[in-house]
C-alpha cells in the first residue's frame, strides 16, 4: 500500500509545482447555486483587487468566487433555515438536501444507548465518520466515543448563518474523515444589534412538542476595531410515545413462511398466512410478564403463569394472548433538551493584524425510559471471572425446585424434577432507562493579517475542545447477585434467606419471582444495578498557513496556499464498579484510553490555463496535496491529493471535472476498543437443522459440537433458532487507513437569453479502498457454514461465532477489519430559477435532485472468493428531491416545499433468501413433487413505493417605531399528514426516514430585532 502511493503522490508534487489558480472575488451574499459556475474575472490589477472582498469558499482555502469551484458545492442560507420550522439543523439540512441522510437522530437512536440524542448526518449514505462536520471551517471534537461525529445539535441554531455542503473527497484541505465530503456550519460575522426569536410546536395528531428560544446580540467596539458577537439557543423535544400513535399498537411479528411460500405472521392462534388474517388478529407479545412465566418449554404441556397475583396454568399456546407487547415501552421519537452558548470576537490590532477567538459551550441531555428488565434462567451476559482473569458468559440459573418461595402447586408437579424454568419482566425494580449528560466546549484563538505589502494573507491559531459524557443506566440487574438470591433457604423460625453465607454477609436478600409485586423494595434494592459510563474527549489543534498569488501569466494571477497542522486526540472512558465487573444485564462496555497525534502539511495551487480565447472564454486547473504522519497503529505517513479543472467555453456553459486521493484513518475506537456489547437482530444459518435436512449451511451446522450433541442425544432433533442476537463489537489494532478516490464530472448552465436561470448536473464515484468497517453477521455466518473454506478454529469466521449448550447463537462478534472496497457512485442535478413579478414581488424557485447508481461492498471471502453486496435501492431510495417555490413581496415572504423519497426493497438479505427459496420450489414444480407451491406469494413489507411530503410556511416582517422590526412566522410541515406506507421494520410501524410518524406538524415564530 505504501509503495502504491509513490507514484501518484510524485505526479501530484509535479503538477502541484506546475499548477496554481487565480483568486477569485465575490460576495458571500451573493451565492444561491454554489454547484453553479459564472465568468472568472482574470487579469485584475493588483490595485483593482484592493476594491472587492475576497472569501474563502468550503472546498479549498483559495480565496475565490464561490461558483468558481471544481468540485459540486451546495449552500443553504439562513432565510431557508427558519423557514424549515425545525428546531433541530441536522433535520433542516437533511429535510432539504438530498445528498444528506441522517445518521443518528431523536427518532432512529432508541436502541443505540450511548448516542441517543445525539444529531448527526451523513454524506452519501457512507457513515458520519466519512463526512467531516466543520465550524466556521475549522474541525472540532467528537461528540461520542464510537466515532468523530459532531452533533448538530451543539451548535446554537441562531448563530448560522449558512451552511455550505461540499460533496466528494475533501481531505486534500481538511485533512482525514473527508471522504465522503464536507459539512461547513458557517456562524453570523456582521450581525449589528440585538434578537430574540420563540418557536414553538407540535403534531396533529399528538406528541412531539417542541420548543425554542434563540437570543443573540452582535456589536462593534473600540471605534469599530473590534467586533463581538454572542448567541445563545435553547430548544426541547418532548418527544413521541408508543401511546401517541395508533400505528405503533399494532402488533405486528411478521416473517415469511418457507413451508406455504406465504406471508406469515403471528397471530393469537399461532402462526398463521398473512392472507387468512386480519390486523386485528396479529400478536407480537413476549413470555416476559410482570408475574412470571414458568415451566415454559416444547416438551412440557402445563406451563404456569401469573395473572396479577394469580398462578395459572394455562400458559402453553396462550403467550399471544396473554403476553406483553414490548413495544409499548419504546419512544418513538426521544425526548431531548438541549442549552448552546457561543460568543466570537475579532480586534484589529494593527491596520495589518486582527486578533480573533471563538467560545463555544453546549449542553444537551436525553433521556431514554424503556421497558424492565425482561430476563429468564439461561441470558447470558458477560462477565470478568476474578479467578481466571477471563470474561465467561453466566446467566442467573434455574430456580430450585426446593426454594422455599416455590408455590406448593409447581413444586408438587413431578415435571419439574430439580430445577425451575422461568422468564420473567422485574418491573418492582423499575424501568430501565437511558440518561445522557453531555458537555462540550469548543474554543479556538489566533491571529490574522496581511504582509507583503498586502498582498499575502497569513492566519495562526489555536483550537481546543473538550467533550464529557455521563451516561447512567437505571435499574439494570446484578446477575451474579440475583443467583445468589434465587438460591434461598428457609429456617426453622419461618425466616428465608439467601443460602451463600458469604452473600449474606455482603447483604444478599432472598428474591421471590413469583407473582407481580413479589419482589419487595429490599429485593429489587439487593439486585438493582446502576452502571455509569463518564466519556472524555479532547482534541487539541495548532494551524497556520499564508496564501497570496505567487505570480501573473497570461491567464491572471496564480494563487497558493502554504501550511501546517498539529493535532492531538484522545479519549478516556471510565466505569462504574459494575461496568468493569460485568456480570450485568447492561451491555459490557469495558474501559480503555487512546491518543493519537497527527502532524500534517499542506499546500494548495492553482492555474488559469486559458483566457478570452477560441473554445475557452476560460480554463482554469486547481490542485493540492496534504501529507499526514500518524503515530498510531500500522498508519505512518499518508498522502491526500486532488487536481481538478474547470473549463467555460462560453459565458453561459461550463464543464468542470475533479479527482481526488481522501484518506480516513480509523477512529481511536476503532482501533483500540476491547469487546464491546452490542446487540444487533440476525437469523441464525442453522435454524431448522436436522439430522437429515439440506439447507444451505446445514452440513456444516451437524458439525458444530454444541449442535450435533444434541442430534446424537435425539435422532428426531429439530433445531430451533432463539438467538438473542448479542453482537459485541471490537477494535483492530492492525488497522490502517482507508483509502478513497474520487472522480466527479459536471457541467453548469446560466443561459444569458433566461436571465435568473441556473442549473448543475454532476456525476461522482467514490472508490473506498481497504474500507473499515464490520463484516455482517450474515456474511459472518455463510463464510463460516456456507462457503467453500474449511469449518473449525482455522475459519476465523467460525471463531467468531459462539453457542451454548443448546446450540444457540450466544455471540457473533463483530471485529472491525480494512474490507476490500466500498463503492457509491451517482449524480445530482440542481436548477434555480429566480424573477421579479414587478410589483407583485419575487419568485424564486429551486430543485435539488440526487440519484444514486450504486452503492456496494466489497470483501474477500475466507475461500477466496470476491463477496459483493449491492445496496443501492435497499434501505432507502435510489432517488431523492427537494422543491421549492418562495414568494416574497416587501415584508411577505411565502415558501412552499416539496421532498420526495424514491421507491425502495427494505431488506437485501430477505430478498436474496426469498429468491433461493422460489428457485428451490420451482425444482420441487419441475419434478411435478407434492411439494410444490403452485402460487408463491410475493414477499410483503419487501417492495416500498416513493414518499413525497408537503410544507408551508408564511412569515411577515413589521418595522415597529422604535428602530425595530418583529417578523411573525407560522407554518406546516407535512402538510398532507403522509406517515408512510404500513412499515413493520421500523419503531411504532413507522419508517425513521420519512418522518417516524411525526406526522403533519404545526409551527410558530416571533422573531425581533431591535
Amino acid at each position: 500500500m505504501r509503495n502504491q502511493l509513490i507514484k501518484p503522490c510524485a505526479i501530484a508534487l509535479a503538477v502541484t509545482s506546475a499548477l496554481c489558480q487565480q483568486a477569485y472575488a465575490n460576495e458571500a451574499e451573493e451565492v444561491k447555486i454554489a454547484r453553479q459556475q459564472t465568468t472568472n474575472s482574470v487579469n485584475v490589477e493588483p490595485e483593482a483587487k484592493e476594491d472587492v472582498e475576497q472569501i474563502i469558499v468550503t472546498g479549498s482555502r483559495l480565496k475565490r468566487d464561490s461558483f468558481s469551484v471544481t468540485t459540486p458545492l451546495v449552500t443553504m442560507d439562513k432565510a431557508a433555515i427558519d423557514d424549515s420550522g425545525f428546531t433541530n439543523l441536522s433535520e433542516v439540512l437533511v429535510d432539504s438536501m438530498p445528498a444528506l441522510s441522517q445518521s443518528l437522530g431523536n427518532n432512529n437512536s432508541q436502541s443505540n444507548i450511548s448516542n441517543t440524542g445525539l444529531s448527526t448526518i451523513q454524506l452519501r449514505d457512507l457513515g458520519a465518520n466519512r463526512t467531516l462536520t466543520l465550524i466556521d471551517g475549522r474541525r472540532v471534537v467528537s461528540n461520542s466515543y464510537s466515532g468523530n461525529y459532531v452533533s448538530l445539535n451543539t451548535i446554537p441554531t441562531g448563530m448560522v448563518e449558512r451552511v455550505e455542503i461540499i460533496s466528494g473527497g475533501a481531505s486534500a484541505t481538511y485533512g482525514a474523515d473527508a471522504v465522503a465530503g464536507v459539512v461547513n456550519i458557517i456562524t453570523q460575522s456582521k450581525k449589528e444589534g440585538a434578537e430574540f426569536q420563540a418557536k414553538a410546536g407540535r403534531t396533529d395528531e399528538g406528541g412531539g412538542k417542541t420548543f425554542t428560544i434563540d437570543a443573540s446580540y452582535g456589536t462593534s467596539y473600540a471605534e469599530d476595531r473590534g467586533y463581538m458577537y454572542v448567541s445563545a439557543n435553547w430548544d426541547r423535544d418532548f418527544g413521541i410515545s408508543y401511546y401517541d400513535r395508533k400505528r405503533a399498537q399494532i402488533e405486528a411479528d411478521i416473517f415469511y413462511d418457507e413451508d406455504n411460500l406465504c406471508n406469515g405472521v403471528n397471530t393469537t392462534t399461532g402462526d398463521q398466512c398473512m392472507r387468512d388474517t386480519t390486523r386485528a388478529e396479529w400478536r407480537d407479545r413476549s413470555d416476559g410478564t410482570l408475574g412470571g412465566v414458568f415451566l415454559e418449554s416444547s416438551k412440557y404441556d402445563t406451563q404456569y403463569w401469573y395473572d396479577g397475583t394469580t398462578l395459572r396454568d394455562d400458559w402453553k399456546g396462550n403467550e399471544e394472548i396473554y403476553g406483553i407487547h414490548s413495544a409499548q415501552y419504546v419512544m418513538l421519537n426521544v425526548p431531548s433538551d438541549n442549552f448552546s452558548l457561543a460568543l466570537k470576537t475579532d480586534f484589529d490590532i494593527t491596520d495589518s493584524t486582527t486578533a480573533y477567538a471563538q467560545v463555544q459551550y453546549s449542553r444537551s441531555g436525553s433521556f431514554n425510559d424503556k421497558s424492565p428488565e425482561d430476563e429468564s434462567e439461561s441470558d447470558g451476559v458477560a462477565y470478568h471471572d476474578p479467578i481466571s482473569g477471563e470474561v465467561i458468559e453466566i446467566s442467573p440459573g434455574y430456580i430450585p425446585i426446593d426454594n422455599p418461595y416455590v408455590p406448593q402447586a409447581i413444586a408438587n408437579d413431578a415435571t419439574y424434577k430439580n430445577r425451575i424454568y422461568w422468564d420473567r419482566r422485574f418491573g418492582e425494580v423499575g424501568n430501565i432507562s437511558t440518561d445522557n449528560d453531555r458537555k462540550t466546549i469548543r474554543a479556538w484563538a489566533g491571529l490574522q493579517g496581511t504582509m507583503f505589502d498586502d498582498m499575502w494573507d497569513w492566519d495562526v491559531s489555536v483550537g481546543y475542545g473538550e467533550y464529557k459524557q455521563k451516561q447512567i443506566r437505571a435499574n439494570e440487574l446484578s446477575v451474579v447477585r440475583l443467583q445468589q438470591a434465587l438460591d434461598a433457604e428457609k429456617l426453622d423460625d419461618g425466616t428465608i434467606q439467601c443460602a451463600d453465607s458469604d452473600a449474606r454477609d455482603e447483604g444478599c436478600v432472598a428474591i421471590n419471582l413469583f407473582g407481580e409485586g413479589s419482589i419487595t423494595p429490599e429485593m429489587a434494592d439487593w439486585i438493582r444495578s446502576t452502571p455509569v459510563i463518564d466519556t472524555t474527549n479532547k482534541q487539541l489543534t495548532l494551524m497556520g498557513y499564508i496564501s497570496g498569488d505567487l505570480f501573473e501569466l497570461p491567464a491572471g494571477y496564480v494563487s497558493s496556499v502554504f501550511g501546517g497542522e498539529y493535532r492531538r486526540e484522545s479519549q478516556d472512558l471510565a466505569l462504574s464498579e459494575d461496568m468493569r465487573t460485568g456480570g450485568i444485564t447492561f451491555n459490557l462496555v469495558p474501559e480503555f484510553y487512546g491518543e493519537v497525534n497527527v502532524v500534517e502539511a499542506f499546500a494548495e495551487f492553482g492555474i488559469p490555463l486559458l483566457k478570452d480565447v477560441d473554445f475557452a472564454k476560460s480554463l482554469t486547473a486547481e490542485t493540492s496535496l496534504r501529507l499526514s504522519n500518524y503515530d498510531i497503529g500500522d498508519i505512518g505517513t499518508v498522502a491526500s491529493y486532488k487536481l481538478g479543472f474547470f473549463w467555460q467555453p462560453t459565458d453561459d456553459f461550463a464543464l468542470r471535472a475533479n479527482y481526488a486521493r481522501a484518506q480516513r484513518a480509523p477512529t481511536i475506537t476503532e482501533l483500540l476498543s476491547p469487546e464491546r456489547g452490542d446487540y444487533d437482530s440476525y437469523d441464525d444459518i442453522c435454524d431448522k437443522v436436522t439430522a437429515t435436512s439440506d439447507d444451505t449451511g446445514h452440513d456444516k451446522c451437524r458439525l458444530d459440537p454444541k449442535i450435533a450433541a444434541l442430534i446424537a442425544e435425539d435422532s428426531s432433533f429439530e433445531f430451533e433458532d432463539e438467538n438473542r442476537g448479542y453482537s459485541p463489537a471490537a477494535g483492530n489494532l492492525n488497522l490502517k487507513e482507508e483509502t478513497a478516490d474520487t472522480y466527479t464530472f459536471g457541467m453548469t448552465f446560466t443561459p444569458s437569453y433566461l436571465d435568473g436561470f441556473q442549473l448543475a448536473v454532476d456525476y461522482y464515484d467514490i472508490a473506498i479502498e481497504d474500507a473499515i468497517g464490520e463484516v455482517s453477521n450474515e456474511n459472518i455466518m455463510r463464510q463460516c457454514y456456507a462457503s467453500n473454506a474449511e469449518y473449525g478454529e482455522a475459519n476465523p469466521y467460525c471463531n467468531a461465532i459462539t453457542r451454548n449448550d443448546e446450540g444457540q447463537i450466544t455471540k457473533i462478534l463483530q471485529r472491525e477489519y480494512n474490507l476490500d472496497e466500498i463503492r457509491t457512485r451517482g449524480y445530482d442535478l440542481v436548477a434555480q430559477y429566480g424573477f421579479d413579478i414587478n410589483e407583485y414581488g419575487k419568485i424564486d424557485l429551486k430543485l435539488d435532485y440526487t440519484h444514486v447508481i450504486e452503492h456496494s461492498q466489497t470483501f474477500l471471502g475466507e475461500d477466496g472468493e470476491i463477496v459483493t453486496s449491492d445496496f443501492a435501492g435497499y434501505g432507502r431510495g435510489k432517488d431523492k428531491a427537494s422543491l421549492s417555490l418562495a414568494w416574497s413581496n416587501e415584508d411577505f415572504r411565502v415558501r412552499w416545499s416539496t421532498h420526495f423519497k424514491g421507491s425502495f426493497g427494505e431488506d437485501q438479505e430477505l430478498d436474496t433468501e426469498y429468491k433461493d427459496l422460489i428457485a428451490e420450489n420451482a425444482k420441487e414444480c419441475a419434478k411435478a413433487s407434492d411439494d410444490c407451491i403452485s402460487n408463491p406469494e410475493p414477499l410483503a413489507y419487501q417492495a416500498f413505493g416513493s414518499y413525497i411530503k408537503h410544507n408551508l410556511t408564511a412569515s411577515y416582517n413589521m418595522e415597529l417605531d422604535n428602530k425595530s422590526d418583529l417578523r411573525l412566522s407560522a407554518g406546516i410541515n407535512n402538510v398532507f399528514d403522509n406517515n408512510g406506507a404500513f412499515f413493520p421494520h421500523g419503531k411504532g410501524n413507522f419508517n425513521p426516514d420519512w418522518g417516524g410518524g411525526k406526522g403533519r406538524y404545526f409551527f410558530v415564530s416571533a422573531k425581533y430585532n431591535f
